[in-house]
């Protein structure tokens, strides 16, 4: 199974202002839906590691600032079980920046990038320094 199983609960509701790990020139986004999130009626949508969501940057570089952009979550700071029985948290929570197809577009990525994610979306596992 890749990525967060379906019962498993995720960190980031709708409206979340999430930081980004990368080098696009967006520092600060915040999540405004998640695309092939399948749910329950009235159910306010919620993003989790290895998700695609649709994010609005909120701070960055004059020319990235209020874009619509698609983002992968690398990072999250609510507690999520491993197959494994291992139970993974982290400090912050952190997106990287894709196209709608996955394909990266920054050239590199700060910070540590969750396992699930990086076996999700491999481009991401290509320019990630650590895989945890």
């Amino acid at each position: 199974m890749k990525g967060i199983s379906g019962n498993e609960s995720r960190g980031l509701p709708l409206g979340a202002i999430i930081t980004c790990a990368d080098n696009t020139g967006a520092k600060i986004v915040s999540l405004i839906g998640v695309k092939a999130l399948h749910t329950v009626a009235r159910r306010i949508p919620a993003a989790g590691i290895g998700d695609l969501l649709i994010a609005s940057v909120r701070r960055g570089t004059p020319e990235m600032r209020a874009k619509v952009v698609y983002a992968v979550v690398v990072r999250q700071k609510r507690p999520f079980r491993r197959a494994d029985g291992n139970v993974i948290q982290f400090e912050d929570n952190a997106v990287v920046l894709v196209t709608p197809e996955g394909e990266v577009r920054g050239s590199e990525i700060k910070g540590p990038v969750a396992r699930e994610a990086a076996e999700r979306w491999p481009r991401i596992a290509a320019i990630a320094s650590t895989i945890v």
